[in-house]
């Protein structure tokens, strides 16, 4: 009797809850539906039933077919939650199939500082300077541009990812030093290191950090991503070299994959 008097039948708690982000480059319905084919390579588990936000953003000024697109997406095993940079217009019919509208907030612009002139002071006659010996300064050196990796807390996991489990390290890195089975999947909003081979999916920088990476000892996954680019190897993975490990990052809008040498 207790248990059912001091239980609340609804509680409201904050959830973080990752979702892909399908960003839009064309409005024409026959052409996202091709490069979703294409994309799925016919598989009806390729994205299994994750959630997504659609971007609109670089077709903001083009009229897409709502009630067709949605359905196309679920139909490839994506779950559509909420939709980014949707036209005021199109609000109502994308509430009508219960999603939510996104609203990305700009960052204020700084107040323009206004510099007063510095004045001039009278200028002196001075007297002629004595002639100075000009030497050659030596070449530049050219130096290798540093990738400075924001420190971040870790989660460790010291068993096997097996298929079907998630995990995912809330502002942090992700640490495993165990395999990641086919099937399973792996966030962080850090970077991830794996001590082992990684065969299912990795998403590092998952909130948008494009600073960060993926890095295994062995590289044979389904999917990775950084901040929300990815990339698939449907077409065999790019040769490395033997026996070294492996990190995936962000280079420009693509992905990069190359081995890890060691120094010396």
């Amino acid at each position: 009797m207790q248990n059912s008097l001091t239980r609340k039948p609804i509680e409201i708690k904050i959830s973080t809850v990752v979702a892909v982000a399908i960003l839009l480059h064309d409005s024409a319905f026959p052409v996202l539906e091709a490069a979703l084919k294409e994309m799925t390579a016919g598989s009806p588990d390729f994205f299994d039933d994750e959630f997504a936000v659609i971007d609109v953003e670089a077709i903001t000024e083009q009229t897409l077919d709502w009630n067709a697109l949605i359905p196309l997406f679920k139909s490839h095993g994506l779950n559509p939650v909420a939709v980014r940079h949707a036209r005021e217009e199109d609000h109502a019919t994308i509430r009508s199939h219960g999603l939510s509208i996104d609203v990305v907030s700009k960052p204020r612009a700084e107040p323009e500082l206004k510099l007063e002139a510095p004045v001039e002071a009278p200028v002196e006659q001075q007297p002629a300077p004595a002639p100075v010996e000009v030497v050659a300064a030596p070449a530049p050196v050219a130096v290798e541009p540093q990738v400075i990796i924001r420190n971040m807390p870790a989660m460790v996991i010291d068993t096997p990812v097996r298929a079907g489990q998630r995990i995912y390290a809330r502002g942090a890195d992700l640490i495993i030093t165990a395999s990641v089975n086919n099937g399973a999947e792996v966030i962080a909003d850090g970077s991830i290191h794996i001590y082992a081979p990684l065969r299912g999916r990795a998403l590092a920088g998952a909130t948008g950090n494009t600073e960060a990476r993926i890095f295994a000892l062995t590289m044979e996954p389904e999917l990775v991503s950084i901040a929300g680019i990815y990339r698939t190897f449907e077409n065999g993975f790019p040769p490395l070299l033997p026996h070294h490990p492996v990190q995936v990052k962000l280079l420009g809008d693509s992905i990069e994959v190359s081995s890890v040498k060691s120094a010396g």
